[in-house]
Parts: C-alpha cells; structure tokens; sequence
C-alpha cells in the first residue's frame, strides 16, 4: 500500500512537471525550461511506471529497456540532424508514431480479449476501440501531413470529387462498425475489428488529403491533440494515471491552439477541414498582366534602412527554407549599432507550424522583446520608417482586407502597406503557400529584391557595412 502510494505521489509529481513546462513553452524565452522540466516530469513518470508492481512480469525489463534505448537513439539523432525547415515534418512523424503506439496497445488489448485470456467490460471495450479509432487517424493522417509538407506528396493525386462526402462516408460506416463490435463483443469475429482497424487508417489518410498546404499548421495542431487524446484513453485501458493527464494536457493545448489559430485565420475549423484555400497561379518575374512590380537595388535598399529610424522585418517560411535567420541577426546588429529601431512582425500562421518563426530566430539568438505579435506590429506599422518581407507571402497580402473574392479574405494579416516604404525579398513572383497572387507586389510603396533571401540579406549586410 505504502509502495503504491509512492509511485502515485511521483506520478503526481510528474504531471507537474508537464503543467509547469507547458506553462513555460508559451513564451519563447522560457520554452527551453519548460521542456527541461516537462523532461524532467516525464522521466519520473517512466521510472515509476518501470518499478510499479508487476512492471518486470514475465522477465519485461530487457523488452522495456531496449525499446526505450532505439527510441531515445532514433529520437535524439533526428533531433540533432533535423533543419529547422524540416522541424514541421519531424512533428509530424513524432505525433504520428504515438498515435501508432495506441493503435497497436489498442490491438494487443483485444487480441487477449477475443482470445479469451482477457475479460473486459462494456466501458473498457468502447474505451479500446476509441484508443483505436483517434490514434489510427492521427497515425495515418500524421504520415499524410509529413507528405505533404515534404513535398512527396501531389495534393490532387490523393484527392476525388466530392472527396468530404466520401469522408463522411467512411467516418460513419466506421461508427457504425465500431458501434456493432461494441454491443456484440466476443459474439462476434475479431475479422470485424481488423476491418475497423483498417477503416480508422484509411480515414486518417482521406481526413486529410483535401486540406490545402496553408492549411497545414491547423492540421498538424490538431492531430496532435487527437495522439493526446489516444494517449488519454490508453491511460484509462491500464488505469495508468500520468498517462491519462498526460494525453489530457496534450489533446487539450492541441485543441486550444487549433482554435486560436483558425481564429487568426478569420475561419471556422470546419472550414479548414472541408478544404483549403485556391488553386495555384503562377506568373513571371516582374510583372503579372498589366501589373508591374518596381524594384531597389541592393544599394538603395541599404542606404534606406540604415538611415531609417525604425525597420520592421517580417520572417516567413522563405526565411527558413534560406537558413537566413543568423545573416538576418547580423543585418539587425548593424543597423541597431546606426541608432535604427529593429523589430520582427511575428504572424500567428507564420511557417509551418505553430511557433516556427520565433523557434527559428531563437535560435540565431534574437531577443524576445524584438518579436512583436499580430496586434502590437500591426500598431506600430503605420509609423515605421521600411519593412524588410523575408519569405513571408500570405500573410502581408492585401486582398484579406479589401478583396472579398479572395480565398484568404478576411483572414487577419500584418498591415504592412501602412509602413512609409515596404521591401520584399523574394526568388520570383510566383504565389505563396496558398497559391494565390499577392497584390502587395504591385503597392506604390513595395519594392521588390529578386534572389535568395540569405545572398540578399549578405549582400545587403556587405552594403551596409561600406556606409
């Protein structure tokens, strides 16, 4: 009994190192405490769980250490060698893999079930199936996500005509089935629950087929709380506390982050789910119809910004792609060493996924109080002297405020054609990730700087450095 309630008091404990770590994860300058102490929290947890009683039954310990050493080896190489434009793909297939952990304890659940080896009541049954179904769909629509954001994946290869009816259709006959196993149990063939398996797999694959790549930092948030709430319902299949809470916090801050970002996107989650934003349209350097794009020279956008009062720079996904984050640093050293103001316009939706710029320019050692949020940049945009766009496309497009037959229309977007003069980087005048035209191409006040972002921005560092 005493033994017992010890291992509840470091369970207890644990889950307070998760609460107190994503506490801290919502900041960027104390996100590298909270995930030490969300570490910290979850390796009292293994531990517990590994000297709970009967954990070493059946001689387990060599089973459990050895699959603790490959996944600690497999996550902590592709944590060291992953890119930060690859940090999005790496979610995924993380978040993937724990859907697949509670499809496959789900499995060995009912396997000792209808082998007869196992009772199981009514409410822990419909608990196992519903650990089936949520991490069978986060698993393949995780592996689906990965994809796509890599590239690997063509959006309209994957997809049918009337391809959301066809998701209802396989969501229900998928209810269905797993309403038939619940009430019949053993009654019935455990073929049955090999089909529902199968279903909840290809769901997961069709549930996220039709979402538009501008849609994929909503997608990978929410998918994470469905392997939150798989993990959650494991944790009632083996009255397992820390599990329990665990999932609970991760399906919650997943939830609670999908909405916040469908909110500053101006669209309802459903709305994302049914399916993204426009088809592609391309267009040459310069110019797209009658519609011209002015240019700078590197020389004259130096000479702006350094005798520039103030300058906001806007990162996008572009500045990832570049690995420009550090050279970018550089250029805002030298003209805070002139007396310039340097801040970052951080849009919610930036990169691919929740967070992905203020990760990138921590990493190059920015300061926190540098990155503005939507609200407080788009306040002090209207008074800042240039804005430097690296790689950032639809979220400074133009036609979220004033074109309503835009896709992205009325989407919250930075205003950045309020600033005095607008600088964008940028390869081509080819569409951003939601694949439509961005009309601030074309303002009086933008100027264009074609190439890469990181040969620009050094070329742009060499030139400052001359003055």
């Amino acid at each position: 009994m005493l033994f017992t309630s010890i291992i509840n008091l470091t369970y207890l404990i644990g889950a307070l190192g998760f609460v107190m770590g994503l506490r801290r994860l919502s900041s960027p300058d104390t996100a590298r405490r909270g995930n030490i102490l969300a570490g910290i929290g979850m390796s009292m947890a293994i531990i517990a769980t590994m000297v709970y009683p009967f954990a070493g039954a059946n001689n387990n310990y060599p089973w459990i250490i050895g699959g603790m050493l490959l996944g600690g080896i497999i996550g902590w190489v592709a944590a060291k060698k992953v890119q930060m434009t690859a940090m999005p793909q790496m979610v995924s297939i993380f978040n993937g893999l724990g859907g697949a952990c509670a499809v496959v304890l789900a499995m060995v659940e009912l396997v000792h079930y209808y082998g007869g080896t196992q009772a199981m009541s009514a409410g822990q049954l419909f608990i196992v199936l519903l650990a089936l179904l949520i991490g069978g769909v986060s698993f393949t629509g995780s592996m689906l996500a990965y994809g796509k954001l890599e590239g690997l994946v063509n959006d309209k290869k994957v997809t049918f005509p009337r391809h959301n009816i066809l998701n209802i259709g396989i969501l229900i006959i998928t209810v269905i089935l797993g309403g038939y196993i619940q009430i019949t149990g053993t009654g019935t063939t455990f073929g049955l629950v090999i089909i529902f398996m199968l279903l909840s797999l290809v769901y997961g694959l069709s549930f996220v087929a039709p979402i538009g790549g501008a849609d994929m930092p909503v997608v990978i948030s929410l998918l994470n709380s469905f392997t939150g709430l798989s993990a959650a319902a494991t944790g009632l299949i083996y009255d397992n506390q820390i599990m329990l809470v665990g999932g609970i916090l991760v399906g919650a801050s997943g939830t609670i982050l999908t909405v916040l970002m469908c909110q500053a996107m101006n669209r309802s989650l459903l709305n994302v789910l049914i399916g993204g934003f426009g088809s592609t349209q391309t267009s040459s350097k310069g110019a797209v119809g009658d519609q011209i794009a002015k240019e700078v020279s590197l020389n004259d956008a130096a000479i702006q910004m350094y005798y520039s009062k103030s300058v906001m720079i806007v990162p996008g996904y572009g500045l990832a792609v570049a690995q420009a984050q550090k050279i970018c640093k550089e250029l805002d050293d030298l003209l805070e060493s002139n007396g310039v103001d340097v801040k970052y316009a951080i849009h919610p939706v930036a990169g691919r996924m929740p967070g992905h710029m203020n990760v990138l320019l921590a990493e190059a050692d920015v300061p926190y109080p540098k990155l503005l949020d939507l609200e407080d940049a788009n306040a002090v945009l209207p008074s800042t002297d240039i804005v430097l766009i690296v790689g950032a496309n639809d979220v400074v497009n133009p036609a979220a405020n004033d074109d309503p037959g835009s896709p992205i229309y009325g989407m919250p977007v930075l205003n950045v054609w309020e600033a005095k003069n607008v600088i964008v980087l940028k390869r081509s005048m080819n569409p951003g990730y939601a694949g439509i035209q961005n009309q601030l191409f074309f303002h009086e006040r933008t100027r264009m700087l074609f190439g890469d972002a990181k040969d620009s921005i050094q070329n742009l560092v060499g030139e400052v450095k001359s003055l």
